[in-house]
């Protein structure tokens, strides 16, 4: 309940005087000029309002002040003597009751502070001073495509079309891709540009919404009805105040196959193959040739995704289209000899999906220069049974599938979460080291691998190092390794 004044706080410039420097003294109402008082004390006994002098003195003992004040004010309550602090806490958690962890928590009122939540999905704001009004918000804006996929894209058009609804209001908020609280084609479109890689993020849109568990949506069936709450706001905070809980929207994700936290574990259960049907040819490089490309069984499947790889043995030359629209197609990549592909609707057999025109730039096999993988968009399928199916290409009875890949990790630099994705091509035991630039081991972290896409979450938090690290996935036959950046 101190604090302290110099004459030196007053001296907007400095004079001079023909005798030598001039030295500068400071005193209250009462007191004696004094040249070696340099400052003076207030205390929780000052008035509000003190005036003060500042004398000035010549090198032989002459003086003259000025006249001035003080406003004295206990902006931080410490002359109230001890207060009584409270908190707030609690866990933020999907529909499902998933623990979402990394949420940044904030709270806003007399104090500010933030945390994040844990594995667990808890928060915990503490040692907050009583009686005063906060406000809670909690923000986590990354990661867009975690549980997000073409699948998603097919249960929105279900439920536009009025096929088939979406059976809760936290599924259409996650719908209403592009926040114009409606659920319409112009979500389809912002969530398929996201898929394909042309975009990275939503225009109008965070990655998570969060809404107050305590609320009740009055018209299930239309959560726009009225403006509902994405913070929970505390009046007169007294003692501890716990279960201020959020249900966590993922935007996009309308199935419920996000990955909320690092312990987590993708729910992938692969059924069955789709194959896209490719005459395979011996090209020559000068020459041009138009590839098409048809599905099988295409009348049992809702949607797929892939992204097709041609490298640098071919050169796109242009796209027809068929039942696969412009729209179907991410060209970010070409110049990397990659297609990203995102397609559901309905189609037959016989139906050319699309074709591409490839200009050959050496000779060899077209099974041997066409593949697909997860690099950009992750390689899966859909069918009318809602059974998750892998994508290969079909030369005429000889599959090419996806083999083991590893992906650089999203996103790069990172601070905070990042996901690194690999490809299997059966299940596997894998094993995830990081190292840094010396080759010490950071972080060790085993899974049991399904056929197919994985992925595994780090959090910048638990590695103990900063700057360019090297990531390797490691499998019984199969190894590869990466760089990622970690700012901290």
């Amino acid at each position: 309940g101190m604090a302290e004044i110099w004459a030196s706080d007053f001296i907007a410039s400095p004079v001079v005087d023909c005798s030598g420097p001039v030295r500068y003294s400071i005193r209250l109402t009462g007191q004696a000029p004094d040249q070696s008082r340099l400052g003076v004390t207030f205390d929780c006994d000052s008035p509000a309002n003190t005036v003060i002098f500042i004398d000035a003195w010549d090198a032989v003992g002459n003086r003259d002040f000025c006249e001035t004040y003080v406003l004295v004010q206990d902006q931080t309550g410490i002359c109230a003597g001890p207060t009584t602090t409270g908190s707030v806490a609690g866990t933020i958690s999907t529909e499902t009751n998933e623990a979402v962890e990394g949420v940044d928590v904030a709270v806003s009122g007399p104090m500010s502070q933030n945390t994040l939540t844990n594995v667990s999905g808890s928060y915990l704001l503490n040692n907050l001073t009583a009686g005063g009004d906060y406000t809670v918000t909690p923000v986590l804006d990354a990661n867009y495509l975690n549980g997000v996929s073409t699948f998603d894209l097919v249960l929105i058009s279900r439920h536009i079309l009025g096929v088939q609804l979406l059976d809760s209001p936290y599924k259409m908020v996650a719908a209403d891709v592009n926040n114009s609280r409606s659920i319409t084609t112009l979500d389809l479109i912002q969530l398929r540009r996201l898929i394909l890689a042309i975009d990275t993020e939503f225009a109008n849109n965070t990655s998570w919404r969060f809404v107050p568990a305590s609320y009740s949506f009055p018209v299930p069936t239309n959560p726009w009805f009225e403006q509902f709450p994405e913070v929970i706001n505390i009046n007169d905070l007294a003692g501890n105040m716990i279960n201020q809980n959020f249900l966590a929207v993922k935007i996009g994700d309308v199935n419920g196959s996000v990955v909320p936290n690092l312990t987590a574990v993708e729910d992938r259960t692969v059924n069955g193959e789709f194959a896209l049907n490719v005459m395979d040819q011996q090209v020559k490089a000068g020459n041009e040739y138009v590839v098409t490309f048809t599905g099988e069984q295409m009348e049992s499947i809702r949607g797929y995704q892939a992204t097709l790889t041609f490298g640098d043995a071919l050169e796109l030359v242009d796209v027809v289209y068929g039942a696969a629209k412009e729209e179907n197609f991410g060209m970010r990549f070409v110049g990397e000899g990659a297609i990203t592909m995102s397609w559901n609707g309905e189609a037959k057999s016989s139906d050319n999906l699309f074709s591409l025109v490839f200009r050959a730039n050496a000779e060899g096999r077209l099974s041997e220069m066409l593949g697909v993988s997860s690099r950009y968009t992750r390689t899966e399928a859909y069918n009318v049974n809602n059974n998750l199916m892998g994508v290969s290409l079909n030369f005429g009875g000889a599959l090419v599938s996806e083999g083991f890949e590893l992906y650089q990790n999203q996103p790069n630099p990172f601070k905070g979460q990042t996901v690194i994705g690999y490809n299997l091509p059966e299940a596997a035991y894998v094993t995830l080291t990081v190292q840094d630039a010396a080759g010490k081991v950071l972080r060790v972290v085993r899974n049991e691998g399904v056929k197919g896409y994985n992925q595994v979450a780090l959090n910048s938090n638990e590695l103990p190092a900063s700057g360019v690290l090297y990531y390797t996935i490691a499998t019984e036959g199969f190894t590869a390794t990466k760089k990622m950046i970690v700012v901290q």
